[in-house]
């Protein structure tokens, strides 16, 4: 049973008690645990001394995973016995808590791209759940598991309107849960990331009663709104990005909605959006009633590196020269903690602005200085040096070796290059969108990945088709320049033509299909065109011609045409493309740089100080061999409880484990049925403490599985 005397003390520690949050207690009712973002629970049945006894209560099986190309990253909801989450195929369902017994699954309209929670709201009576799958926010009752009509059209809101411009046919997913505050649900999305035109990614409340919108905020500024400046004049009308993907925190008492953003669009070039870019990588603080802002924070200034700000924010109380002050702390990809006075926006530890190198890359600009906090220090390694290169044999050092001397020297914030700039952290980070856990006594506890990735820049042009020119704008960031894909999960689309006929394949980059997002705002011509050059098919269409209703003329190579709100439109394309996200590996397919490849860290965010680190995961197949425990890379976030546990599952090796908290010493470990790409949700039934971990792997190589495992020790 619980412990009364400690829930009591952590409950009066906090600042977060009476506003439904520290996970309700017996609850887990909020996407993360509660609306601080804290990951943080007071149940404490299950303690160091016991955790070893924990047994599988129950598992659940979706049914509905598609061999290796299917993951199930869902924060799960546990309401009053009830748990509310999300299968591979993006099925809303309703479990009981107890016996992981199905109540009933909801079927979603156009389902694409993946999920990561649900959100809640009541009025006393009735429950929804606000339950976001491709573009669309749908109401569904929380008994029924039906659509409540009265909820935006017929149930659902479409998340492509009111956008400010016209964003048919773009790549729009709401894959992470809204934020509920009183009647209010604020939304960010997932955006693509390519090219301008892009759609942009204002942040939006909609009434959670009837699905009207309430507020906009234009994390691009439209002309006369602050920060318009730091973009070139017209670039509100093209220019994409800037969106809130990771989800939101919301500080009840002062009614501060805390936002964290992700870059500007194209990632890894901004030769057209020259500028700082505010509001890209920022933490908004806004007036969560109107939406105005309050204060920001950039943490990258004209990001090129894609530095999406990676989870929401947690807030929690902090003692600083013996003064309590209420805290927000922001992890990043780089591995960095920046923390700030949540009412004013002051940072609690020193900031500078460091020098960094300038781009030698055309049209590029870029800021001359980015902020660095001087404490808490990185949380991931910061410079890939030839001392990190991996030693695991002879062999693997001189081939990363002599990779490593044709590439660009890594130095901090190193520009996008021609040649290969090594990104490490990398792109996954540092810190991801598993999040980081806070407790009631200012300790944050946060995984790292420690991996380093390869950005190599291509020139846009020289000659090639049309379908290959659409292609490498547009897909060769996932799939590679040569269509191979990678062994990450992204698909070869070397024998499409084996898999998939021309209409079909028309219809996957039209309406996108699981993670594939849609295409559907490239013109007719360019869809034929790409889907031709995919089946090494003749590029169909007829030669490029002035349109007499645009009174354009033919463009030569280097242009593209996209459909937008002023009907078709011409304009430049990119300078620059990349040839893909890859990782930085030996030969043997492990990790170029020295262990550990993955870590778990806790900081006092009182003093700065770290309190341990350790490795997160391992490879068996390297400890056999007498090599300690690497680490591993690793995707979903920690959960701390009051009872003096870590929970985390996350790493490659395809297990949940638990820590001391007070040590970081490893107690209890298990093999999950698949990869716990997610973060953990605990909550009790009846009496009984139990810890739930989503095990839809298919990230990093590894197997997908469709099933929910809940943990408890013996009754």
């Amino acid at each position: 049973m619980r412990n009364p005397v400690r829930a009591l003390t952590a409950a009066l520690l906090s600042p977060l008690v009476g506003t439904l949050l520290l996970a309700g207690d017996a609850n887990w009712s909020t996407y993360l645990g509660d609306t601080s973002s804290s990951q943080y629970s007071l149940l404490d049945q299950i303690t160091p001394d016991n955790v070893t006894g924990l047994e599988v209560a129950w598992t659940w099986h979706a049914g509905d995973a598609r061999g290796n190309s299917t993951q199930i990253q869902c924060n799960p909801l546990v309401i009053d016995g009830v748990i509310y989450a999300t299968t591979p195929s993006l099925r809303l369902v309703a479990l009981d808590a107890e016996t992981g017994e199905e109540k009933w699954r909801f079927v979603p309209h156009e389902p694409t791209g993946v999920n990561r929670g649900v959100a809640t709201w009541s009025d006393g009576g009735s429950r929804r759940i606000l339950f976001g799958a491709g573009k669309w926010l749908q109401a569904v009752d929380a008994v029924t598991g039906e659509l409540i009509e009265s909820f935006g059209e017929g149930g659902r809101v479409d998340l492509g309107a009111d956008m400010g411009r016209d964003v048919t046919g773009f790549a729009i997913q709401a894959n992470t849960p809204g934020l509920v505050h009183g009647d209010l649900i604020i939304m960010g999305m997932r955006l693509g990331e390519g090219p301008a035109p892009a759609a942009p990614g204002p942040i939006r409340a909609y009434n959670v009663r009837t699905g009207e919108l309430v507020w906009t905020f234009h994390t691009i500024p439209q002309p006369g709104e602050p920060g318009h400046e730091t973009w070139p004049a017209e670039a509100w009308r093209s220019m994409g990005g800037v969106n809130v993907w990771t989800g939101m925190s919301v500080d009840e008492e002062r009614g501060l909605l805390f936002a964290p953003t992700g870059s500007a669009s194209f990632d890894f070039w901004g030769g057209d959006r020259v500028g700082d870019n505010l509001y890209a990588n920022c933490l908004l603080a806004l007036n969560i009633e109107t939406g105005e802002r309050v204060w920001h924070y950039q943490f990258v200034h004209h990001d090129i590196w894609d530095r999406d700000l990676p989870a929401p924010p947690n807030l929690l109380t902090v003692t600083h020269d013996g003064v309590e002050i209420d805290a927000v702390a922001q992890i990043t990809k780089s591995g960095h903690v920046f923390v700030f006075n949540r009412e004013t926006g002051e940072p609690l530890f020193p900031i500078e602005e460091v020098a960094v190198p300038s781009s030698d890359v055309a049209g590029e600009v870029t800021s001359p200085t980015q902020p660095i906090p001087t404490m808490p220090a990185p949380f991931a390694r910061q410079l890939f040096t030839a001392n990190e290169i991996t030693d695991r044999t002879p062999e693997a050092h001189r081939a990363v070796l002599n990779q490593f001397a044709r590439l660009r020297p890594h130095t901090l914030f190193a520009p996008p290059s021609k040649e290969g700039t090594i990104v490490f952290p990398g792109f996954d980070g540092g810190g991801e969108w598993g999040g980081a856990a806070t407790d009631p006594n200012g300790i944050l506890y946060v995984n790292a990945n420690e991996m380093a990735w390869i950005l190599t820049l291509i020139e846009n042009g020289g000659g090639t088709s049309e379908g290959a020119q659409v292609y490498l704008q547009n897909c060769a960031g996932c799939h590679g320049v040569d269509r191979q894909g990678n062994a990450a999960g992204i698909p070869s689309l070397v024998d499409l033509d084996q898999r998939l006929n021309r209409d079909q394949t028309m219809d996957v980059v039209t309406h996108g299909r699981g993670m594939m997002p849609p295409w559907g705002f490239l013109t007719e011509r360019q869809r034929q065109a790409v889907v031709g050059f995919l089946l090494d098919q003749s590029e169909t269409g007829p030669p490029r011609q002035a349109d007499p209703e645009m009174g354009n003329a033919p463009k030569e190579e280097g242009w593209q045409t996209y459909v937008g709100d002023q009907g078709k439109v011409d304009r430049p394309a990119p300078a620059y493309t990349h040839t893909g996200y890859n990782r930085f590996l030996d030969p043997d397919g492990y990790p170029a740089v020295r262990p550990p490849w993955g870590t778990l860290n806790a900081i006092d965010l009182n003093t700065g100080e770290y309190l341990w680190r350790v490795p997160l995961g391992e490879l068996p197949e390297l400890t056999a061999r007498g090599i300690p425990p690497t680490g591993t890379e690793n995707y979903g976030g920690p959960i701390v409880t009051a009872g003096g546990l870590v929970f985390i599952a996350a790493s490659k090796d395809e297990h949940i484990r638990a820590y001391e908290a007070a040590t970081g010493r490893e107690l209890w470990r298990y093999p999950l049925p698949a990869g716990g790409y997610a973060t953990p949700s605990t909550y009790e039934v009846n009496g009984r403490q139990y810890v739930i971990i989503a095990c839809g792997g298919g990230k990093m190589g590894t197997k997908s599985g469709d099933a929910y495992v809940a943990f408890a020790l013996p009754e």
